[in-house]
């Protein structure tokens, strides 16, 4: 039998010896191994479809969703709602895009950002009202059989989903009030901004309340290893992108001068602020580690 030490030498090795190929296909494997694969698509979409383009965007997020697809399955991953459904959104788009005329090509072209977002919010919430939130598919795969079913887990999971329900819910308000309100579908605000900024916040809850979760039933236990993660590393990843809009705002008149540059100021102030909280919470905690 080989002890804990020679296996960790030899696995030591072996990843030494891996090739370039090999680590890139790694990286490119655990990036598939959570629920951004299902909606990489979708952001393809978002970022390319525009007046004349959306045949080029539906053609590139359906090849996107195929081989997202083909790749689970050889790598003996289970097939996941969200990848079914972008592969009959974005083929029964290309059909409907190629059978419509002039007029509706346009009529499409103005409304596939709302279409797109009131189906994905459709997903989320009927996943839910089904009792299996589509995150758990993604989640199911990370984490052991036995805990399945366990309430914490169901709980992390409605939690994360709802928050993207929530995201998507948000960005077709934002696109409708750009298209039928203000009749400016290239407004950078209800156009990019707000529908960003709903997606980021659920990507970056989606990594955060997981850990909040185990970190508070730890303390219920009796046996807390790490701090409970606060609302400032929370938010704070999210105060990183003040910077950006604010740069925006002022590069493509989005807003008066004044505008973007408080979102700079704001932006740089903020992360300042959060970090230092951050900081101030681990030598908190480690130095309550060490007087215990």
């Amino acid at each position: 039998m080989v002890d804990s030490g020679s296996r960790d030498d030899v696995t030591e090795d072996a990843g030494r010896a891996r090739s370039p190929a090999r680590r890139a296909f790694d990286a490119f494997a655990a990036l598939l191994d959570g629920p951004l694969t299902g909606l990489a698509p979708w952001i393809v979409l978002a970022v390319f479809e525009g007046p004349g383009r959306l045949e080029e965007a539906a053609g590139a997020a359906l090849a996107l969703s195929v081989l997202f697809l083909v790749v689970d399955r050889v790598r003996g991953r289970s097939v996941k709602l969200l990848g079914v459904l972008d592969v009959a959104f974005f083929g029964t788009l290309m059909i409907v895009h190629f059978v419509l005329d002039e007029a509706g090509q346009e009529w499409m072209e103005t409304w596939i950002g709302e279409i797109a977002s009131i189906t994905l919010f459709l997903v989320a919430t009927g996943s839910m009202l089904a009792r299996v939130p589509f995150t758990i598919q993604y989640a199911r795969e990370e984490v052991d059989e036995q805990y399945w079913h366990t309430p914490r887990f169901l709980h992390v999971n409605y939690a994360i989903t709802g928050a993207w329900a929530l995201a998507f819910l948000v960005a077709a308000v934002a696109g409708f009030v750009g298209d039928a309100i203000l009749h400016d579908s290239d407004n950078i605000w209800t156009g990019w901004v707000i529908q960003t900024a709903a997606m980021l916040c659920a990507l970056q809850f989606t990594q955060w309340y997981p850990d909040v979760v185990e970190a508070r039933a730890a303390v219920e236990e009796g046996e807390p290893t790490t701090p409970v993660p606060g609302v400032a590393e929370l938010l704070g990843p999210l105060a990183t992108w003040l910077v950006p809009i604010g740069i925006i705002t002022l590069t493509m008149d989005g807003g008066p001068t004044w505008l973007g540059i408080a979102f700079i100021a704001i932006g740089i102030g903020t992360n300042s602020l959060l970090r230092r909280s951050t900081d101030e919470q681990a030598t908190d905690a480690t130095e309550e580690k060490a007087s215990s």
